[in-house]
C-alpha cells in the first residue's frame, strides 16, 4: 500500500513492467475487491499516473477490476506527475505532443490488455489524452472488450479515419475549450453502430475533482454509464 497526496492509503501499488520495446516503466496496478470482474486499463491524462489518476484506478477496483495503469512517459520524464498550471503544464504537453509518440502509447496499453486478458474481458478507459487512447484502442488494439473515452481531443479525427470494432461510448463537455463541439457533433453525426457519444453540461475535465472545471453530477453520471458499458460487455 501506498499514501495518497492527500493522504489516504491508495489500493494498489507501483510495479514495474515491461513494454513491447523492452522498455520497463512504472504501471499502477489495483488489485480487484471481492469477487473479479475484469481487468481495466486505465490510461493518464497528459499529467502522469497523478494521485487523481490513482484514485480512479482504486474506484473501480473496489467494483471488482484488476487495474493496470501504465506511467506512458516514464521512457522520456521518469516518474513524471505533474500538476494542472505552469511549468507543470508546459512540460506535460511538451511530453505529450512533442516527446512521445502516440503509437507507443497505444503499444503500452496493448501490453497492458494482454496481461490481463488471460482472466477475463478487458476494458479501457482513459481521460483526456487516455481518452484519445481509449477511442483508439477501440478502434485499432486487440482483446479489447469494450472501452470508455473522456474528452479526448484527438478523437474527432480518429472517427474520420476508422470505425470503433468494439463498443465504445465518449464523454464531451459542452463547454470544452480545447475540444470544439463541431468536432464532437462530427462524431455523432457517424452513426457508428458500436459508439455513443454523451455531451454533459461542463467544460474540460469535468471527472477530474482536483481541477476547476469538475463537474460531480456530470462526473458520477459519466461513471454509471461506463460501468454499466463494462457489465453489459462481459464484466
Amino acid at each position: 500500500m501506498q499514501q495518497s497526496v492527500t493522504g489516504e492509503t491508495a489500493m494498489g501499488d507501483m510495479i514495474r513492467m515491461t513494454m513491447s520495446d523492452g522498455a520497463e516503466i512504472a504501471v499502477y496496478h489495483a488489485a480487484p475487491e471481492g469477487e473479479r470482474r475484469g481487468g481495466v486499463v486505465l490510461v493518464q491524462e497528459i499529467f502522469g499516473v497523478t494521485d487523481h489518476i490513482r484514485e480512479m484506478a482504486d474506484d473501480f477496483a473496489s467494483e471488482g477490476y484488476e487495474v493496470l495503469s501504465p506511467a506512458l512517459f516514464d521512457r522520456e520524464h521518469p516518474g513524471f506527475e505533474a500538476s494542472y498550471t505552469g511549468p507543470d503544464f508546459e512540460r506535460a504537453v511538451e511530453l505529450a505532443r512533442k516527446l512521445h509518440p502516440f503509437e507507443l502509447s497505444l503499444k503500452d496499453t496493448q501490453t497492458c490488455i494482454d496481461t490481463l486478458a488471460g482472466k477475463g474481458a478487458v476494458f479501457v478507459i482513459g481521460y483526456c489524452y487516455g481518452g484519445s487512447v481509449a477511442w483508439a484502442a477501440a478502434t485499432k488494439l486487440d482483446r479489447v472488450a469494450a472501452a470508455s473515452a473522456y474528452y479526448g481531443s484527438m478523437v474527432p479525427q480518429f472517427a474520420e479515419e476508422a470505425a470503433p470494432r468494439v463498443p465504445v461510448i465518449a464523454h464531451f463537455g459542452r463547454f470544452d475549450g480545447g475540444i470544439p463541439m463541431e468536432g464532437v457533433e462530427k462524431v455523432i453525426a457517424k452513426e457508428f453502430p458500436l459508439a455513443e457519444v454523451f455531451v454533459y453540461e461542463a467544460g474540460h475535465g469535468f471527472n477530474s475533482d482536483r481541477r476547476k472545471d469538475y463537474h460531480e453530477q456530470s462526473a458520477d453520471l459519466a461513471r454509471e454509464r461506463t460501468l454499466a458499458l463494462f457489465r453489459a460487455n462481459g464484466g
